[in-house]
Parts: C-alpha cells; sequence; structure tokens
C-alpha cells in the first residue's frame, strides 16, 4: 500500500550521512543527491541516518536542512524526514496555532491514524511542546469544534474487527433520530464517533444507509456552507474511507485555480508509507488521470522531484 521505493541494497546510514554532508558542501546545494537519499529511505532508515549525521557530525539534520533548502521543497523534505509521530505532533501544533473554522488537519490526524499512531503522536507532541495535544486543541478551539475535536484527539479505540449488530442497529437510530432533529453537535454523535472502533462505526453506518436510505455524510449536507458539519463530515470519511477523504485533498489541492501546495505536501508526507497507493488508484478512478500526471503537471523543480519520488513514479 506504500508508495516508497527503497533500493534493494541500502548503504549504510554512515554513508548516506557522508553523501547528505556532500550535498551541503560548496556554493550550491545538490538536490538531486538529498532526493535520491532522503526520497528512497523508509522511516526507521531516516531515522537511523538522522543520528547517525548527529554523531558524526555534532549537527541536526533538520536544522541542515532548515539552512540549505527553501520554499515548499524545504517543507516536502523536511515533513518527510522527521518520524512520522513527530510529524503528526508538528502538524497538530501548526493547526492549533494557524486554528480556523475550516481547518480539518486535526480531525484528520485523529481519525486517519491508528490508535497507537495517534498514542505515539501525542507522546511525540508532549516531548517537543512540553504540553499535551488535548489541551492546546481545547485551548485554540471553541463551541461545538471543542467539543468533537477534543474527544477524538483523546481516543484510544479499540481495533479489532469484532462488532456488535445490535449496537449497530440502535446506534445507527439514535444517529438519524438525532440528524433529523439537526441536533449535530449532541454528545452522542459525538460519543459513537469518537470513541467506537472503526469497524463498529463502519457496521453502524452500513445499517444507517439500510434502514434509512441515505448515507450519513448526504444527511449531514443540509448546510454544504456549515463548517462544523464539514468537519464532521470529514471525521466521518477519515474513519471508514481514508482513501476517499485524502483522494478528495489531493483533487481540491491540485485542481484549484493555484495549486494548494500545503495539502499536497502534508497528504503525500502522511501517506506515502501507508496508503498512497489506494489512494493513488482512488485519484485515478475519480479524474481519469494518474496522481503522477497531475503533479507533474501543477508543480516543478525540486519540490516536483521529491513529490514523484514519494508517489512511486517510475523515473523518480
Amino acid at each position: 500500500m506504500s508508495t516508497l521505493a527503497v533500493p534493494a541494497q541500502v548503504p549504510t546510514a554512515a554513508e548516506d550521512s557522508e553523501q547528505l554532508k556532500k550535498a551541503f558542501k560548496g556554493w550550491g546545494t545538490n538536490e538531486d543527491l538529498i532526493i535520491s537519499i532522503l526520497g528512497h529511505r523508509n522511516a526507521a532508515q531516516r531515522k537511523t541516518i538522522r543520528k547517525t549525521y548527529a554523531e558524526t557530525y555534532g549537527e541536526d539534520l533538520l536544522k541542515e536542512l532548515d539552512k540549505e533548502l527553501s520554499s515548499d521543497f524545504e517543507r516536502i523534505v523536511m515533513l518527510w524526514t522527521l518520524d512520522p509521530a513527530e510529524r503528526d505532533a508538528f502538524l497538530a501544533n501548526e493547526a492549533t496555532k494557524k486554528w480556523t473554522s475550516s481547518n480539518q488537519v486535526l480531525a484528520e490526524i485523529a481519525c486517519s491514524r491508528s490508535s497507537h499512531d495517534l498514542l505515539l503522536a501525542r507522546q511525540a507532541y508532549h516531548s517537543s511542546y512540553k504540553k499535551s495535544l488535548e489541551e492546546d486543541v481545547a485551548h485554540h478551539t471553541t463551541g461545538d469544534f471543542r467539543k468533537l475535536l477534543v474527544p477524538l484527539v483523546s481516543s484510544y479505540r479499540y481495533e479489532g474487527d469484532e462488532v456488535n449488530m445490535t449496537l449497530a442497529k440502535s446506534e445507527a437510530k439514535l444517529l438519524h433520530e438525532k440528524i433529523s432533529d439537526k441536533e449535530y453537535n449532541h454528545e452522542d454523535i459525538i460519543r459513537i464517533l469518537a470513541t467506537r472502533s472503526k469497524s463498529q462505526i463502519n457496521a453502524t453506518l452500513n445499517h444507517y444507509k439500510n434502514e434509512f436510505g441515505n448515507d450519513i455524510n448526504k444527511d449531514l449536507k443540509a448546510d454544504p456552507k456549515d463548517e462544523y458539519l464539514a468537519i464532521l463530515r470529514s471525521t466521518i470519511k477519515c474513519l471508514i474511507r481514508p482513501e476517499k477523504y485524502f483522494e478528495k485533498a489531493l483533487r481540491l489541492a491540485i485542481n484549484r485555480l493555484g495549486t494548494d501546495e500545503g495539502a499536497l505536501t502534508r497528504v503525500v508526507a502522511t501517506r506515502a508509507e501507508v496508503d498512497l497507493k489506494i489512494i493513488k488508484e482512488e485519484y485515478h478512478r475519480r479524474n481519469s488521470v494518474n496522481l503522477d500526471q497531475a503533479i507533474k503537471k501543477d508543480t516543478r523543480g525540486d519540490y516536483e522531484s521529491m513529490l514523484l519520488a514519494l508517489v512511486g513514479h517510475e523515473n523518480a
């Protein structure tokens, strides 16, 4: 499901560190060399490179990259080089500090990660920012957004496949009642979405559709301009159909007037080692064009090259 292409014979971390040091030397940075190394190493390998680089040269690789690179290329390389939990903590912190009601990054992180990965992100948040993700989300959000997002980022769901069909039927009925009454912020809706396992939620929403005739997200489109409802729909999509959520995020990032590099960078960097292959298939099915082609059309230079490496483009 990953699109990352790691060579069969990988150099040692010491060799990679030496090559990266060479890439930073001289008048100009060797961006191609940086991409050829970091764009083709998995999370464990990148972590070892960072450790080895620091031990060998007494310098933080991330600080070196920050000093040598710029713009969108710098951001994609920096995000990619971070450990996944550190990266999620960084993105979550950024989302709280720049919080707007249209920002869906917190719901995205809370609902598309496994329980273990979300826990690791919360622990990384403690280490990096000396406070909890929950307290920052509570501090920077208000009203219904706070009511929904604090339990979502605090969640530790059961990850098994077991499903209680009696519960699925009763909670489908409960969801339908609250949505019909336009009680979108009702504690029961939030409780179900924030605590039930993804398998249980999937069973509940399948029953909802079979019993009441509509996909739940269709019933949550009563007011397309309502940003709380938009986050509620994204929450549901991330929980049960993350590939559809991320396909839409990519489509909106690429197809708008002027590329949304922030969203494009975030999705590629966070999903390349997870499920980007499935997202790419969904993108092709939905848009009749390969994601690689769309990236080549909309981006340029080293930024384009790094993106293509991470999405598994054959010549990258």
